[in-house]
């Protein structure tokens, strides 16, 4: 199964400290390794990106930044064997932030993306 998990948060001033960086290096080297992390990046400010809306049937477009309290900061693509697992990863992933930058503030979503084997096989 594979799951997405969105990092979302409100980071402190300032840029994260060396050992948080540090640590997430070894954990997504881990994962990695494992087999677990197909992909992971981090996502740009709002203030770079687009929204197109489709509301009483009118497409819009509205340029960043947009007025969200948190920003999307990152996301990680897993490929594991369950939910609890993807969420592990994303828990373990919000510790090191608790551990070593404790004033940060946010998120993980832990989202399923569907795979074949959540479609009924086709006539």
């Amino acid at each position: 199964m594979r799951y997405l998990v969105l990092l979302d948060g409100t980071p402190p001033e300032g840029p994260p400290p060396s050992e948080l960086m540090e640590a997430i290096a070894a954990l997504g080297a881990e994962a990695t390794s494992s087999g677990a992390m197909l992909d992971n990046a981090g996502l740009a400010p709002s203030a770079f990106g687009a929204r197109v809306d489709l509301t009483g049937g009118e497409i819009t477009v509205s340029d960043g930044p947009f007025t969200e309290a948190k920003e999307l900061i990152s996301y990680a693509l897993y490929e594991v064997r369950s939910k609890e697992e993807a969420v592990e990863w994303a828990r373990r992933f919000l510790a090191l932030h608790q551990e070593h930058w404790p004033a940060w503030q946010g998120s993980a979503r832990v989202v399923k993306l569907f795979g074949p084997e959540d479609f009924a096989a086709l006539p």
